[in-house]
């Protein structure tokens, strides 16, 4: 089949209505593509395959916009609606429907560019000088008594804090230091009513630094260079809760913690006062039970001391019988020990002539051996053997000629005498 049907001859020319789709989308093409609008998001959804659908809108007409999941994974926030933005993408015609629609490629908040590298650039800087330092970021206190806050008096912020605050711990005092939190003069005014709380006495326990959501436009003044140093000189912890929680500004990198929304400001620096008086209910269980233990210790003891007071009986009793059973023990270890002895005298008395008669004839064998090596030794066998003994006249023995002289007189004893001679000659 043709693209399209020939003229009549009496009329316009006849279109396929898919050829015309095309016809027309063929024209945008070539007219307008690629083109960058500018406009307000209506009806932002994002379908499970990736894909991102929905209307650009100004006061005078609307434009409905796809934006496939390639495109839409290189976001760097997350699109809202009412959010300004622009998009750059081509014009074409969807066909099944006859919808004209921009198929979106980019898309960037609307006056973000110059505003955005304006931020990166203060953020890298401040960043450099230590201010967003993890190591000087405070814990917050867990059981606060007094909360700053930093808002607008005019902000839903301040009644969603107020509000959360009076849920959680109506016990906790709130001081509010207001100040300005969009415009020219706001980045002033939060600095004045963040001193203000800092020289209070006594000081807050912690500070809320919080508003709502908005455009980076409507963001700057937490961004401020000055706003900033003046959150890092803080004496206590600062929680910056500023719009949404895709949205980051300078004041939140500064701060000792960042909450997602301004009510989440509030319930991360406040316990629930439910939570506290469950904790004091189990301290006050466990205080009775460690009470009631000890006065059953202690009751315990006083009937053991009564019971012996009121019974003076048992104790002698207790007494006797202890002297009884000692006594018994002191008896029965006399008569085992004069059974020990008796035995002992029974054994000596048997074996004792048996020994002395035994040790008798010991000695008397070894003294008769004594006797007659003492005879072996005896000199007078040697002299009967026609040995003689000599010794000079002061009965000193001679062993050697050369103890004798000529005339040394000598006394020479023999086996049945001794007689006297003189040296003739040595």
């Amino acid at each position: 089949m043709s693209e399209f049907l020939a003229p009549a001859a009496s009329g316009p020319r006849v279109w396929p209505v898919g050829a015309l789709c095309r016809a027309v989308g063929d024209a945008l093409d070539a007219r307008f593509n690629p083109v960058t609008v500018r406009g307000e998001i209506s009806g932002f959804s994002r379908a499970a395959s990736g894909h991102c659908y929905f209307s650009l809108k100004d006061e005078a007409g609307q434009l409905r916009c796809a934006m496939f999941r390639r495109a839409a994974s290189l976001l760097d926030f997350s699109p809202r609606d009412g959010d300004q933005v622009e998009v750059r993408g081509r014009l074409a015609v969807y066909e099944p429907r006859g919808d004209l629609q921009l198929v979106v490629e980019s898309l960037r908040r609307a006056g973000q560019g110059a505003l955005f590298e304006q931020f990166l650039q203060r953020k890298a800087r401040l960043e450099a000088e230590g201010l967003f330092d993890p190591s000087r970021k405070r814990a917050l206190p867990s059981m606060p008594r007094r909360i700053g806050l930093v808002t607008s008096l005019g902000a839903a912020a301040l009644h969603d804090v107020v509000t959360a605050l009076r849920r959680r711990a109506p016990h906790v005092e709130v001081v509010l230091a207001p100040a300005a939190v969009q415009g020219a003069q706001a980045p002033a005014e939060l600095v004045a009513a963040l001193r203000a709380l800092y020289v209070l006495q006594p000081v807050p326990d912690a500070i809320l630094l919080v508003r709502g959501g908005g455009s980076i436009e409507d963001l700057w003044a937490f961004n401020d260079e000055t706003l900033a140093r003046t959150i890092a000189q803080s004496p206590v912890p600062v929680v910056s809760g500023v719009g949404h929680e895709t949205d980051f500004t300078i004041a939140d990198f500064c701060a000792d913690l960042r909450a997602p929304t301004p009510t989440a400001a509030a319930e991360l620096v406040a316990a629930p006062q439910a939570l506290w008086l469950e904790a004091l209910g189990l301290i006050g269980e466990r205080l009775n039970d460690a009470l009631g233990a000890r006065l059953d210790v202690l009751g315990q003891r006083l009937d053991l001391a009564a019971g012996r007071l009121g019974r003076p009986s048992g104790m002698v009793a207790r007494q006797r019988l202890g002297l009884a059973h000692q006594a018994q023990r002191l008896h029965y270890a006399v008569l085992s020990k004069t059974e020990r002895l008796s035995q002992a005298r029974l054994v000596l008395q048997t074996d004792l002539p048996l020994k002395l008669g035994r040790s008798l004839a010991q000695r008397s064998e070894r003294l008769e051996r004594v006797a007659m090596r003492l005879q072996l030794l005896d000199p007078a066998l040697v002299l009967q053997r026609g040995y003689a003994w000599l010794a000079d006249p002061a009965g000193r023995a001679i062993t050697s000629a050369r103890q004798l002289a000529p005339g040394d007189a000598v006394r020479a004893r023999l086996a049945d005498g001794a007689v006297d001679m003189t040296v003739d000659r040595g």
